[in-house]
């Protein structure tokens, strides 16, 4: 199978890049391993940032300035600038291809305030903004002709014997067969890696990290995989997201006492060690949206009280929503440069897999949207570009198939998948120590030194879920450990990197 640019990851980022190289006049084939309208960025619920000015006053340099101070000087200058000079491009795109924006009376796109913004800056569809221009992005792509190959787990980026990206060998998961994708350039659009937190994620269990892991394994460099950025909002018993929304449109955080005890717009960093540092005090902590009234609640934060009744037996309208930090977005990932070029040729990435140096240490709410559809866009024109250039098809040099090693399977890769999330939660999580680090890069060490004793019992070919959950068990180890080995690293406090001093 062999195609001009290969996409891997349909989310949103993965969908603008498609669109994006096809409307370059090139041949495009994207892998999935969901279904394009099932993919994280449907999550995605506060809004995208852009400079409208709608409500208030704004502007492009405050959006800039805004972004340069959450990225707490991790983040690159230039980057950020065309990033946010994008956004309004960006947004009117979007609108021009359908999305259902919310809209103020007048009929502009409407605009609310999420943390760390000093304008009501983030274009939002009710809280359903990632599904919106998930689904609408992929009517687009689909009317462009793209072909998409969804149920589709990725192994290996292969490279030719010159170290060009030439394609990727996949697992179908439908069949069990493995199969091989030849292309001039491939992009990596594969999420984050927020799962390997496991049940302290907001994220779908399919954020393992898959491109991450593959695009180590082929040489790609990694850069500040330490930053994990902890959402202060997760529902308590299922970690499931209630959007900065609710805080964006009043709605303030309460400890057992009934007291408030920070600013609920400060940046999430900021937000989630407040509420961290309540909990360990033996406090609970709460969202009271009460005061916004059912009628806007239903208007504006339909999905939040859906969410909360549904997962926490509980009806924002009367009740308080229980609720802690967990892993939400992950700021590193595979290096890039401004041509979303990573350092192995012909390979480009974008959108959460990716590090366009524009979150830095922390990334700023409603920034995230924005980076899939400006980089996205970026990845694929830039991938079309090259794919023109490249006179033919190159031959992949051998790779090694994990699959075909030998795996015992006398020990249950499950109980350690949960292991590793707690472990990660409790010592690379919200505040960290370096001790705990090391203790925590140690017993990471033992897991994945078990890994030859682990492996699948089901053994049928067809849709065999035991097997790419074990796939998925090998990246977060390896992904784990980056995390680990990066905080190690870094000494100093910084953003969502936060070390506790001690004696």
């Amino acid at each position: 199978m062999k195609t001009d640019v290969l996409i891997i990851g349909a989310g949103g980022a993965g969908l603008m890049a498609a669109i994006a190289a096809k409307e370059e006049g090139v041949d495009v084939l994207v892998l999935t391993k969901e279904y394009p309208t099932r993919s994280q960025t449907c999550m995605a619920q506060g809004g995208m940032n852009a400079a409208l000015g709608n409500v208030a006053e704004d502007s492009v340099e405050d959006h800039i300035q805004n972004t340069l101070k959450s990225a707490h000087g991790e983040a690159d200058e230039e980057s950020i600038r065309f990033m946010c000079s994008e956004a309004i491009n960006a947004v009117e795109y979007l609108d021009s291809i359908g999305v259902c924006f919310s809209r103020t009376g007048d009929g502009k796109i409407a605009q609310r305030r999420l943390g760390g913004a000093s304008a009501p800056r983030a274009c939002y569809a009710q809280d359903y903004t990632g599904l919106k221009i998930l689904h609408t992005l992929y009517d687009r792509a689909n009317a462009l002709g793209i072909e998409f190959v969804n149920d589709t787990f990725l192994l290996e980026v292969l490279k030719d014997e010159d170290g060009n990206a030439c394609g990727a060998k996949v697992l179908d998961i439908r069949s069990g067969e493995l199969k091989t994708y030849i292309a001039k350039t491939v992009i990596l659009a594969t999420g984050g890696y927020s799962r390997i937190y496991d049940k302290y994620s907001t994220n779908s269990t399919a954020s393992s990290g898959d491109g991450i892991a593959a695009a180590l394994r082929a040489g790609a460099k990694l850069k500040d995989m330490e930053f994990v950025q902890f959402h202060p909002t997760g529902l308590k018993n299922s970690s499931i997201l209630i959007s900065e929304s609710a805080r964006g449109e009043g709605g303030y955080l309460l400890n057992s006492k009934g007291e408030r005890f920070t600013d609920e717009l400060a940046p999430r960093d900021q937000v989630s060690r407040a509420i961290d540092e309540q909990i360990k005090k033996g406090e609970d902590i709460f969202l009271d949206i009460r005061h916004l009234g059912e009628s806007f609640i239903d208007e504006g934060l339909p999905q939040e009280r859906k969410l909360a009744k549904l997962y926490e037996n509980v009806d924002p309208v009367h009740d308080l929503i229980p609720i802690k930090p967990v892993a939400h977005y992950t700021m590193g990932g595979i290096a890039v440069d401004n041509r979303s070029q990573t350092n192995v040729e012909r390979l480009y990435a974008c959108g959460e897999c990716a590090n366009h140096n524009v979150h830095g240490a922390n990334r700023l709410g409603g920034n995230s949207l924005l980076e899939i559809v400006v980089f996205g866009r970026e990845a694929g024109r830039n991938a079309a570009t090259k794919a023109k250039e490249v006179a033919s098809l190159s031959v992949p040099a051998h790779t090694e198939c994990f699959l075909e090693k030998e795996f015992s399977n006398t020990v249950d890769f499950y109980k350690y998948k949960e292991k590793i999330g707690n472990l990660l939660y409790n010592k690379v999580g919200i505040v960290r120590k370096k001790s705990e680090l090391k203790d925590a890069l140690e017993e990471l060490e033992m897991i994945k030194s078990l890994l030859p004793q682990m492996g699948w019992s089901d053994t049928s070919a067809v849709y065999n879920t035991n097997k790419q959950e074990f796939l998925e068990f090998r990246n977060i180890v390896e992904v784990s450990e980056v995390v680990i080995q990066s905080a190690l690293g870094r000494d100093e406090s910084c953003g969502a990197h936060y070390m506790e001093a001690q004696s």
